[in-house]
């Protein structure tokens, strides 16, 4: 007579997560390695903490927000950021989720309206769909109007 599944034995867990462990492993050799800055003196600039720029093409940074902020374009915007963005840009958008402490990336703190002042839509629309530095792209994963709606809820961290 067979044993009832429940009771045969279990195979050891480590031979059970291999192939999880082996797949982010291989993720993790894949992803790109950034440089750091350097200044003219030939010192590092910012050192890791600070990922490198990236270059916003003139006709994005001319892009105006099409989307008519709704409060469910916000939901559903906070929806997206919690799963997405939360883990380094923190919860309320200052900049100091987990991931990012652990990465120590030094983010912009959105809770203060200094550090979106001179930035328009286009700039941020076009980061946020390409991503920058260590943070990945948006576009592919999520719609244009949810991608504007996330400009929407960054600018709204700084009116709390």
């Amino acid at each position: 007579m067979s044993k009832p599944f429940f009771l045969l034995p279990i195979l050891p867990l480590p031979i059970l997560l291999l192939p999880l462990l082996l797949r982010s492993g291989a993720q993790a050799q894949q992803q790109p390695t950034t440089t750091t800055p350097t200044t003219a003196a030939g010192t590092t600039a910012g050192a890791a903490s600070t990922p490198p720029a990236v270059t916003i093409p003139p006709a994005a940074m001319q892009m105006l927000n099409p989307i008519k902020p709704t409060p469910e374009g916000l939901a559903h915007a906070k929806l997206i950021y919690g799963y997405d963005c939360s883990m380094c840009h923190g919860d309320n958008g200052n900049g100091h989720g987990d991931l990012a402490a652990q990465m120590k990336l030094s983010l912009d703190d959105w809770t203060q309206p200094s550090s979106l002042q001179g930035k328009p839509d286009g700039e941020l629309f076009y980061i946020i769909s390409n991503g920058e530095g260590a943070m990945p792209a948006e576009n592919g994963r999520a719609k244009t109007a949810d991608l504007w709606n996330m400009v929407v809820l960054i600018r709204s961290f700084s009116k709390h």
